[in-house]
């Protein structure tokens, strides 16, 4: 609906506005070309183009319109020449979804004013924001989903659980808050509009919004440090990452509010005192996590522990994955936005433009959130799992086998030959007939399977060995 003010109007003459409102794609059916020689169109229905037979005398003051605009326009096209002496609503029923113009033009009036409302039928949210209502709702679906199945998980071995994983569980638990407040606040702006409440709910979305920054932040790098699997406490470490956590949060509450409250228009150059500190923080987040990741894994690798390695080798692919595809929107993004002076840009976009601006990020945060969750989901043996090392297998170390053989070896080298003396022939003492090998004992894993053991057996079979070669040894000083 457009209301026009006649506030504005002095009396006297006539005061006529040109008015037109159509859809974006019907924008080619404005004006008509009278010279075959000149691209230019003839716009407005005046005097002259009445006399050259370009329109009619009940449309001075219109938009002109092609001769078959009523019957080959995607939407209605409605065009009027408004008298602000005595002017009207001008009521006008959309019923496809696009991208609907106002044009007015000032055929004889030098001053006017006028308010265009657009009413949309699901209620009062922009039509380029309607898409987020259910977005963000199925987002909170999703995060409840896979808060169940986490819950289950925990509450199944509860008595095994790593600190990290209670932090995994509150961020799971605020992340479902998180979302479900986004989705209520659009869904109160677009069922009361924007008013001082909606205006609340957007102030603490974005505190929620830049906790859930923070605390992921925390989370991935105290998760990179190796904390609960490599290490079981980070020690003053700890306390470090807090206060970057908490210094990032503030500086997020800070960036939130003024990015509500300054338009683009009117930021000046203070506006970088909002910016550069939560760039710092963001920045110190991302050096320390790629840093402490990378020791982590060399740690890992140096005491060959392979299980844990790969668990946070997976976590590695799963960071320069995230990084790669971020990069990628970011060059999409920007040859996107290299052609917006173009004046089918925002008509062709305005559907897919949160997405572009928003969504994706947060398709791409909620991967890398259920991939962490996944390989630190709580399991029976989760403590063990963490407080105990892989025995290191290479081909340097000794074989088990071989260690029997290898005490009767030296043992042979360290005592000289004896020789005895039976009918006046001397002859050396031949060594003890190698005794066979007992069965190697299995090795025990923390599953119950089994690692490693070397028991009474061993020493039962040593003490069988020493006794047999002494009654070897007499029967042939005897003889």
């Amino acid at each position: 609906m457009t209301n026009f003010d006649n506030s504005s109007y002095k009396g006297g003459a006539d005061a006529i506005v040109s008015f037109v409102i159509f859809e974006w794609r019907d924008e080619h059916l404005l004006g008509i070309q009278v010279n075959p020689n000149d691209a230019s169109k003839e716009i407005i229905c005046y005097d002259e183009n009445v006399k050259n037979k370009v329109c009619n005398q009940t449309q001075i003051g219109q938009f002109i319109l092609q001769p078959n605009a009523t019957e080959t326009s995607l939407n209605p096209i409605v065009t009027q020449a408004v008298n602000l002496k005595n002017p009207k609503p001008i009521m006008y029923e959309i019923k496809k979804t696009g991208y609907y113009c106002v044009w007015t033009y000032g055929y004889s009036a030098e001053e006017y004013r006028a308010v265009v409302t657009f009413r949309n039928a699901y209620g009062e949210l922009p039509a380029a924001q309607i898409a987020k209502l259910a977005f963000y709702g199925g987002l909170t679906i999703v995060y409840a989903v896979i808060g169940a199945f986490w819950a289950f998980l925990y509450v199944q071995n509860r008595h095994d659980i790593l600190p990290v994983q209670n932090y995994i569980t509150a961020i799971v638990v605020f992340l479902i808050i998180e979302q479900l407040m986004t989705w209520g606040f659009y869904d109160y702006q677009n069922r009361h509009g924007n008013n001082v409440a909606n205006k609340a709910l957007m102030i603490i979305t974005a505190i929620l919004n830049a906790g859930r920054n923070s605390f992921s932040f925390f989370l991935l790098l105290i998760v990179c440090m190796g904390y609960g699997v490599v290490k079981p406490s980070l020690g003053k470490t700890m306390t470090y990452v807090r206060i970057l956590a908490i210094t990032h949060f503030v500086f997020g509450v800070i960036y939130g509010v003024a990015s509500l409250a300054i338009t683009p228009d009117s930021a000046g150059p203070l506006v970088l005192l909002v910016i550069m500190p939560l760039a710092a923080t963001l920045t110190a987040f991302y050096v320390w996590t790629l840093n402490s990741l990378n020791l982590t894994m060399k740690d890992l690798l140096d005491r060959k522990q392979s299980v844990k390695a790969m668990m946070y080798k997976k976590l590695w692919w799963c960071i320069l994955g995230s990084i790669a595809v971020i990069f990628a929107f970011f060059f999409f993004n920007s040859f996107s936005f290299a052609s917006r002076s173009d004046p089918g840009f925002v008509p062709n976009h305005w559907k897919t433009r949160w997405f572009i601006l928003d969504g994706w990020l947060n398709l791409v945060y909620l991967f890398d959130i259920s991939f962490v969750a996944y390989l630190w989901r709580p399991t029976v043996n989760n403590r063990r799992f963490a407080m105990s090392d892989e025995l290191a297998q290479d081909d340097e170390g000794f074989e088990i086998a071989s260690f029997g053989g290898s005490l009767d070896e030296e043992e042979d080298a360290r005592s000289p030959p004896q020789k005895t003396t039976s009918g006046g022939v001397s002859r050396e003492r031949s060594p003890a007939a190698p005794k066979p090998m007992p069965e190697q004992h299995n090795r025990h894993s923390l599953d119950g399977e089994t690692i490693f053991a070397v028991g009474e057996d061993g020493d039962k079979w040593s003490d069988d060995e020493e006794s047999t070669r002494d009654s070897q040894e007499r029967s042939r000083m005897v003889n």
